[in-house]
């Protein structure tokens, strides 16, 4: 069935395929509409499209939360050549206590740890993360439970 919010996704969808692909010759933007339209033919046909399915009032905590996230990606890598370059890798492996309610809040928290250089989520079981770090320093950043505390906030949002 074909409603508002079929077309509000195929303008999203086309909104960001236009973004990102900063070619607009005939060609290339009927292969985008053809592959937006796919896209929601296939959402629609696969039951997806819901009353969740557009959560617009969950952007500004999204936009937000990845701000922030870039701004301790940088930070990690500045630590991350400072401890290549000192040659003072100590590295460690540590557990951490997950609080997120959702699998999706849990997928979210074990991504953002694997991005921010220098950790990376090795295992997950239930609510604990197994975690490496390239040095203590990297293990406190993530005991210090700031990001876990803030995909937490993000998870709210939902």
């Amino acid at each position: 069935m074909i409603n508002i919010k079929s077309f509000t996704l195929f303008f999203l969808l086309f909104g960001f395929w236009l973004l990102m692909s900063g070619y607009y010759t005939p060609l290339i933007l009927s292969l985008g509409v053809v592959s937006c339209l796919l896209c929601v033919y296939l959402t629609i046909k696969g039951g997806f499209l819901d009353n969740e399915t557009i959560p617009i009032y969950f952007f500004p905590r999204l936009i937000q939360y990845t701000l922030w996230l870039i701004k301790e990606i940088l930070k990690s890598n500045i630590q991350t050549a400072k401890v290549i370059i000192m040659k003072s890798e100590e590295p460690e492996l540590f557990t951490v206590k997950a609080s997120q309610d959702t699998n999706e809040g849990k997928v979210t928290y074990a991504n953002s740890i694997t991005l921010t250089p220098g950790t990376v989520t090795t295992q997950i079981k239930d609510n604990v993360f197994e975690v490496h770090a390239l040095s203590s320093g990297f293990g406190e950043d993530v005991r210090s439970s700031e990001m876990d505390k803030m995909v937490k906030w993000l998870e709210k949002g939902k």
